[in-house]
């Protein structure tokens, strides 16, 4: 079944002619009338009512009609996909993002790729690492935004930046005028933390490990703003990842205090499948990262080795 022989026929249901969805298609009549009786011959069945001087769709051809636009704007989106490996640029682009990560990150790098590739439209998917990982791996998202390690096989990644970690304490907290805090210094303190499963909960553990050894109780939160009302609310001090800790992120109700050097951090990065082939799509979330304004985002050079897992 050839797809013209389609299109005549839907022409024919728009016009109620032969002669004009013949010139609406830009065909001879001859040829639109053989191609509609091949189809029929080729269905099985009539689809036109052909009486002198007159010719209708029957009952049945009405249902085939309808069929056929369906298929016919389903080709049409096939084009538009091929269209879109013309320019992988433009179009939708799906991006996985961990939820210690996308609040703080994403206003800054959609601006930012706006500038770069304005016709490329981010889907966010912000998620659990352990998630994104499987989203990645069976192609519901196009690439993931997370914290290293990340090792998944097939899946390769690309540095993007190093994010400190700050001591966030109430302002009543004996700490509050302190320019800096050693790593040391955080044990017998209580501790608020993320709760068990949250990989940014095991990178402050690795940073600070006398935490989880704590004479005071390590106190759990199920989210970053949460741990942040809690720690306003006097509950305890916590550590948190600097973009977290700018901007509108600020609270007067907290204070937010350096480690000293060498300071906790962690990495992040871009993954995506091997094989992906929006190999520009790629590279330009990367320079919407490395424009960014803001200097939580430019503590190291980008990597432009993509190393895989």
């Amino acid at each position: 079944m050839k797809l013209s022989s389609l299109r005549y026929l839907v022409s024919f249901a728009d016009e109620g002619s032969i002669s004009r969805a013949a010139e609406r298609c830009h065909v001879s009549q001859p040829t639109l009338s053989v191609a509609l009786q091949n189809l029929e011959a080729e269905l099985g069945v009539s689809l036109i009512e052909r009486i002198k001087g007159h010719v209708s769709l029957t009952g049945l051809g009405h249902q085939v009609v309808a069929q056929a636009r369906k298929a016919l704007d389903e080709a049409r989106r096939v084009e538009q996909v091929a269209q879109l490996g013309l320019n992988p640029l433009q179009g939708e682009f799906r991006l996985g993002v961990i939820h210690t990560i996308g609040p703080y990150l994403l206003p800054d790098l959609i601006t930012s790729l706006q500038r770069i590739a304005p016709e490329m439209h981010l889907y966010i998917e912000e998620s659990m690492t352990a998630l994104l990982a499987d989203y990645l791996k069976y192609g519901t998202i196009d690439a993931a935004i997370i914290a290293m390690p990340f090792d998944v096989p097939g899946i390769v990644t690309q540095t993007l930046y190093d994010e400190p970690f700050q001591v966030v304490v109430p302002r009543s907290h004996p700490w509050v005028r302190r320019n800096s805090i050693p790593a040391s210094e955080v044990r017998g303190e209580d501790v608020l933390v993320l709760k068990a499963g949250n990989c940014f909960r095991e990178q402050v553990l690795d940073a600070c490990p006398d935490i989880s050894h704590a004479e005071g109780a390590m106190r759990q939160g199920h989210s970053i703003e949460a741990i942040r009302c809690m720690v306003a609310s006097g509950f305890g001090i916590s550590v948190l990842p600097a973009s977290a800790l700018t901007g509108p992120y600020c609270s007067a109700m907290v204070r937010a205090i350096p480690f000293e050097k060498p300071e906790p951090s962690r990495r992040v990065a871009l993954a995506w499948r091997r094989g992906f082939t929006r190999s520009e799509a790629i590279e330009a979330l990367v320079a919407a990262v490395k424009g960014m304004a803001n200097p939580i985002y430019r503590t190291v050079e980008l990597q432009s080795k993509s190393e895989e897992l």
